[in-house]
């Protein structure tokens, strides 16, 4: 039986539907993919048996090719959230792993591109914990 998956950006102006499975499920520290998920890493699941369906606006879906790179990302023009995008030539889908509204089995396979890490994303399993936004110390 073919898992679906659903997904939709932030301000959900984009909602989207992946029939298939995920083959791979990595979190890349590379320096492009920092950037363009102001984060520490991407998560990024990887598909190659896919049927992706846009059901509802496929027209605020962009994309942006990194110049003379592989690097690309699909986003909504609306909200800028990161969305589903094919791999040049087509025949793998790249799904940011936040996007998706629909719970996942597969874990994390690897940390790649691990020298270009963040000097702060190191050793962040000792720091404190919140289940929300900590109060402002309100004394001073």
């Amino acid at each position: 039986m073919t898992t679906v998956y659903k997904g939709s950006c932030l301000c959900r102006e984009v909602v989207y539907e992946i029939e298939g499975e995920f083959e791979n499920f990595y979190l890349c520290h590379c320096d492009r993919c920092r950037k363009d998920t102001g984060s520490a890493h991407a998560a990024n699941l990887f598909s190659q048996d896919f049927k992706l369906r846009w059901l509802s606006g496929e027209n605020q879906v962009r994309s942006y090719q990194l110049p003379d790179s592989c690097h690309a990302k699909s986003f909504c023009s609306h909200c800028g959230s990161a969305l589903p995008h094919r791999l040049a030539g087509g025949s793998m889908l790249m799904v940011p792993a936040g996007s998706l509204d629909s719970e996942l089995s597969i874990k994390p396979q690897a940390h790649l591109f691990c020298s270009e890490r963040a000097l702060w994303d190191n050793g962040l399993e000792c720091i404190p914990s919140c289940e929300e936004l900590p109060e402002e110390n309100s004394s001073g």
